[in-house]
């Protein structure tokens, strides 16, 4: 047993964070006199973003100066079609590739040449795919905003500063060694065994940086840290604009890479990876060296409170319907179903 894992709540499982704050979604249903009321949050965006929404569809939302160059994938389409839509797209490698339907990192992947991912298509052929350009931005954060709607303004509420897994030589252990003397890392062994397999016997030399994994996912070992005290008033301006764009989107969590803070509001340097809506969670909260596990609950009822106001507003005011449990539940239990299948590849 890691204990590391069993008395620090940041790795507990995420039925920790929903099941203590149930009675208080039970209330906002019945306040909305719907129990799907979050389904009128974002009109755009398929059942609002609540996991079963393509994600390359979500993000062609976004003004393209703001997104990599993406590929959508079909499952079934033939190999070496898909080699020559990368090479007209100017796609270099490495390049990232993902389920269009998918979250918590779920087969995602960095790929390295030609033939890891003729590798990743054969295995994944039954699936709809993204293939992106890698960003080489050293930095990766997610911004969670919101607005209500008829505002021209909202609001930040969340920033997650992501922390790359990342170890150093010493000039005598292999990297095997390394990461298993490591009190991150070792959480994470199985999958970085994975990743470096054909390494694990190298040697670092001292000071050497290595970086093992560069999807800014928690499952993949990324440390989230709380990074609400970059929220400025520059900041939100540079994400109305952005939102403004975007028309009956409301609510959501933007994963971006960017070099610096300061150059991501001055000259908007920085690319949208990923925008989750109403299933995103505020990830600053997993930073437990900066709040406590009920702080973590007491920010999750936050956002939800904030939902339900978007949701009555776009019901009441703007005539978005709630949509019907039936099909709001079926698309649910065809995401698990969906889910099931890539977590046994």
């Amino acid at each position: 047993m890691n204990f590391k894992k069993l008395f620090n709540w940041e790795y507990w499982p995420s039925s920790m964070f929903y099941i203590p704050n149930v009675p208080y979604a039970f209330l906002l249903a019945l306040k909305a006199k719907s129990f799907t009321f979050f389904s009128a949050v974002n009109p755009a965006i398929k059942h609002s973003g609540n996991g079963t929404e393509s994600k390359f569809e979500t993000l062609a939302l976004f003004p393209s100066e703001f997104i990599p160059k993406s590929i959508f994938v079909e499952k079934g389409k033939p190999i070496n079609n898909i080699f020559l839509e990368i090479s007209k797209k100017d796609i270099q490698y490495p390049l990232i590739i993902k389920p269009d339907i998918g979250f918590r990192g779920l087969l995602v992947q960095q790929i390295r040449n030609e033939k890891e991912l003729e590798t990743y298509l054969e295995k994944n052929h039954f699936i709809n795919l993204i293939i992106q350009e890698f960003i080489a931005f050293k930095n990766e954060c997610g911004i969670f905003y919101h607005k209500l709607p008829g505002n021209k303004t909202g609001k930040i509420t969340s920033i997650t500063l992501k922390k790359y897994l990342t170890i150093f030589g010493n000039g005598t252990s292999s990297l095997k060694e390394l990461i298993l003397n490591d009190k991150r890392a070792i959480i994470y062994k199985d999958l970085l065994y994975e990743i470096h397999d054909k390494n694990l016997s190298i040697v670092l030399e001292k000071n050497e940086k290595r970086v093992l994994n560069v999807i800014g996912n928690h499952s993949k070992g990324t440390q989230f840290m709380n990074g609400n005290r970059l929220i400025t008033k520059e900041l939100e301006q540079t994400f109305d604009i952005l939102f403004s764009k975007i028309p009956n989107v409301f609510y959501g969590r933007v994963d971006c890479k960017y070099n610096s803070f300061e150059k991501l509001i001055d000259k908007n340097e920085f690319k949208i990876i990923e925008m989750n809506g109403i299933i995103s969670e505020p990830t600053h909260i997993y930073d437990s060296n900066s709040m406590t596990y009920f702080e973590a609950l007491k920010e999750f009822r936050k956002h939800w409170k904030i939902l339900y106001e978007i949701a009555v507003i776009n019901n009441k005011k703007y005539g978005v319907k709630f949509e019907k449990p039936s099909i709001f539940i079926n698309s649910l239990l065809q995401l698990k179903k969906y889910t099931k299948q890539l977590k046994k590849k």
